[in-house]
């Protein structure tokens, strides 16, 4: 049977980290405002989402109380 060597995956591992240092130098990163706005966005959408499900559940439960 062939031996497996270990020092194979060093290099592997130190070329990936320089790698990986290498794309997060090219990473654009938002400005302040903009991370604002979209997070308030999120926001809102979650809110009338939440709404939205909370208005159904309770017409549903309306309906099953009046049918039961």
């Amino acid at each position: 049977m062939a031996e497996i060597s270990k020092d194979n995956t060093a290099p592997k591992k130190k070329s990936f980290f320089k790698g990986l240092k290498a794309e997060f130098g090219r990473i654009i990163w938002s400005d302040k405002d903009k991370i604002i706005k979209e997070t308030t966005a999120v926001l809102v959408a979650c809110v009338i989402l939440a709404l939205v499900i909370a208005g159904m559940d309770f017409l549903i439960q309306i309906g099953l109380e009046a049918i039961l």
